[in-house]
């Protein structure tokens, strides 16, 4: 009995120490998505200022789905916004 106790608190040790390793890296994905979130939205207000001030009629707002490109894709995510409301400008 003492061999079967030592062996389950030895694997509840890895599956411990395994579940710590996989929820780190999630938390490091989860925390690189709202850094892209958080940077793509000050890019947005920054470059639509800057549009503005230039005259140019676009700008592209902050709504759930603009910040849903914005952390998945990151600095192509915002090209691409500004892609397709400058090809809606033509």
């Amino acid at each position: 009995m003492e061999q079967k106790s030592a062996f389950m608190i030895m694997t509840g040790i890895c599956v411990l120490v395994l579940l710590i390793g996989f929820l780190k890296r999630k938390a490091a994905i989860l925390l690189n998505i709202i850094v892209r979130i958080i940077v793509g939205c000050a890019a947005i207000i920054f470059f639509n200022d800057i549009l503005q001030k230039q005259g140019i009629p676009v700008s592209a707002g902050i709504n759930p789905l603009n910040l849903l490109t914005l952390g998945s894709l990151g600095t192509g995510g915002f090209a691409l916004i500004y892609g397709i409301l400058f090809y809606s400008l033509l």
